[in-house]
């Protein structure tokens, strides 16, 4: 048996390579080496109508890389699906989280039949082809990590978890607790029991569901990485104000506003004041 062995050009290897002064590539981050993430809207009219599909709010030419994405690691998604349809997907993602804004069905994956309806949340394992079917006209929130694995060069191949829950519920129990007024927000972790150490939705994916009283504002606040937030529900004036950075007065500078519109979505860069303002 003979092994052929093709021969490559070590010049082309070296090439490659760069090097880089210490202080001027420590931080690519605050040398600008990494694109800096930005504001971005997604209105609901994105779902609101048209046939069966998935639309990735993608700002993958913003970021500087293969896209769809909507930061660098996560790729968010709204999935329309008309009643009596069904739409599949199949991602090459480690996870994924779906939140039902509105509508009923259900998801088969991997053999698993998942009823959900609205207000459910259903997180999945590595990327297979999953099969959404509507009972009635619905549309999802739907997050997956591909961009991640994509610029890592990898295939998810081990399946870690299942969870399908009604968030709403849980929220609604937290909301009626005596000490919530006092409390900085009133929200719900989405946790999943195989991730008991890290108290995670899955190992990649962080979720919150929170609610903010009427009259009430969340004071000024940094992010430390990029949070994609999606609107469920909002009485017309609610806003939030988004900037670069907080003055020594706690005080956000050269604030964006954005308008609360419901199942509307939108992203927060890091290193950002976000104080959320809720009007009657």
């Amino acid at each position: 048996m003979t092994t052929l062995v093709k021969p490559i050009d070590l010049n082309s290897l070296i090439e490659n390579g760069r090097y880089f002064e210490y202080t001027k590539a420590a931080d690519p981050i605050g040398s600008g080496a990494i694109s800096k993430i930005p504001y971005a809207e997604f209105g609901s009219e994105l779902h609101e109508t048209g046939g069966t599909r998935i639309i990735p709010l993608d700002i993958s030419e913003e970021l500087g890389c293969e896209g769809p994405a909507t930061s660098p690691a996560l790729c968010t998604n709204f999935v329309r699906i008309l009643a009596g349809e069904k739409f599949s997907t199949d991602f090459n993602a480690t996870s994924q989280l779906f939140y039902v804004m509105y509508g009923s069905g259900l998801t088969e994956f991997d053999g698993v039949g998942i009823p959900w309806e609205t207000g459910d949340f259903v997180v999945l394992p590595m990327g297979k082809e999953t099969r959404h079917f509507a009972d009635t006209d619905s549309a999802f929130y739907l997050v997956h990590d591909e961009p991640s694995l994509r610029y890592l060069g990898v295939k998810a191949n081990i399946k870690r978890f299942y969870t399908s829950e009604d968030s709403l519920r849980e929220l609604d129990k937290v909301k009626k607790e005596s000490e919530a007024v006092n409390r900085s927000r009133i929200s719900v972790l989405l946790a999943n029991k195989a991730m008991d150490q890290t108290l995670t939705v899955t190992h990649t994916l962080w979720a919150m569901l929170g609610v903010l009283p009427m009259n009430a504002v969340q004071l000024p606040h940094r992010h430390q990485s990029v949070a994609l937030d999606l609107i469920l529900d909002c009485a017309p004036g609610c806003y939030t104000l988004v900037g670069p950075k907080i003055s020594a007065k706690g005080e956000i500078l050269n604030p964006t506003r954005v308008d609360w519109k419901p199942y509307s979505a939108f992203i927060t860069p890091q290193v950002t004041g976000t104080p959320i303002i809720m009007s009657p």
